[in-house]
């Protein structure tokens, strides 16, 4: 891959330019995360109910969460002394501020931010070295959040992390622009995105680097999204099929086994499509079966329990501890094609070749 080329984010370089994705709940930790900005990418730990083993977490879930920053990065941090270690800290999350606060007080190197636009990031950050990256799909949602942090904060954005229709998780797209954008037709939507980023890039004299992500599993998939000129790839499901992953062994088997036919959009309470493996709970949800919350968690700003189908906290908490039959399992387009347990750099290795070194 000769026109791959260190990851430069501000004063950061990270020698491979991949980030691992944000995946919650309690799947890219400090573990993860640590093990992939030791081998020289860039470890991205989700905030999302990220204290839920913790005992404190039944009676404050806020408090524990925020106890847990501390932990999980700071286990990071100790795997990979040197390495690009921050947060995927989602906008829709109750107490989103408090988390993005207690991320930059425990060292964080940068803060990536979706589900919902992180219009007022820039004014959590002021004043320190915590980079802030925007998550986007469209570039109607790039438009918006450069425009507003650059006329309210007088600032742009350190990095852009693109996720495309074929991700994992909760997807920036209606379910019509999701069938709307093939492969190939996303590309163009791309290109727009990277054409309002490189005019906030001019401005500032900064540059920007840009991050794609969604489907991307392979040397093919990385080299594919080099061509379309982005500066590194983000990969995150690839991760869940490793040694060092933070879910329980259970989950990881469940990616092995998966096939083709495995994988199929969702209805999350969130009110954003995503894409999940089937299993019991998901089919008995598509039917309409409601599983009323056992208690409120605390996880969203916008959530009613008595009127959503199911809670996503306890659904992601079931996947995280092997409990597979009664979880929502977020996987990527392409994460059937997983055929064994792998390591970090085994992974690294297969996109990037002798890029990877110890």
């Amino acid at each position: 891959m000769e026109q791959v080329r260190p990851l430069q984010i501000g004063d950061l370089v990270a020698k491979i330019p991949l980030v691992q994705g944000g995946m919650g709940i309690g799947v890219s930790l400090g573990n993860l995360a640590g093990h992939v900005a030791r081998l020289g990418g860039v470890g991205t730990i989700s905030a999302a109910q990220i204290g839920f083993r913790d005992e404190l977490f039944k009676t404050n879930p806020r408090e524990a969460n925020l106890k847990a920053i501390d932990e999980e990065y700071q286990k990071a941090r100790e795997i990979a002394p040197k390495g690009i270690i921050g947060f995927n800290i989602m906008v829709a999350m109750k107490y989103y501020k408090e988390y993005v606060q207690r991320a930059i007080k425990a060292g964080a190197d940068f803060i990536v931010s979706g589900a919902g636009l992180p219009l007022d990031l820039p004014a959590y950050v002021e004043g320190c070295k915590t980079k802030i990256a925007p998550i986007v799909s469209t570039a109607k949602s790039a438009k918006v959040i450069l425009k507003s942090w650059d006329r309210k904060y007088k600032r742009t954005a350190d990095m852009v992390v693109i996720e495309g229709p074929e991700a994992g998780g909760h997807l920036g797209f209606t379910n019509e622009q999701l069938k709307q954008y093939t492969h190939d037709i996303y590309k163009q939507e791309v290109a727009d995105i990277m054409a309002t980023v490189k005019e906030y890039a001019e401005k500032y004299e900064y540059h920007i680097p840009i991050v794609l992500g969604g489907g991307i599993n392979s040397g093919a998939g990385v080299e594919e999204a080099f061509s379309l000129g982005v500066d590194a790839v983000q990969v995150a499901s690839r991760f869940i099929t490793t040694q060092e992953c933070d879910a329980d062994i259970r989950y990881k088997e469940t990616y092995v086994q998966a096939t083709k036919s495995d994988v199929a959009i969702i209805k999350s309470p969130v009110g954003l499509p995503g894409r999940a493996l089937l299993n019991k709970f998901t089919r008995q949800s598509a039917k309409g079966i409601k599983f009323p919350p056992k208690k409120c968690k605390e996880c969203l700003q916008r959530c009613n329990p008595r009127e959503i189908p199911y809670c996503i906290t306890e659904r992601l908490i079931a996947a995280a501890k092997g409990e597979i039959e009664e979880a929502l399992l977020f996987s990527g387009a392409y994460a059937y094609e997983a055929t064994k347990i792998e390591t970090v750099k085994e992974v690294l290795s297969s996109l990037f070749g002798e890029m990877v070194m110890e």
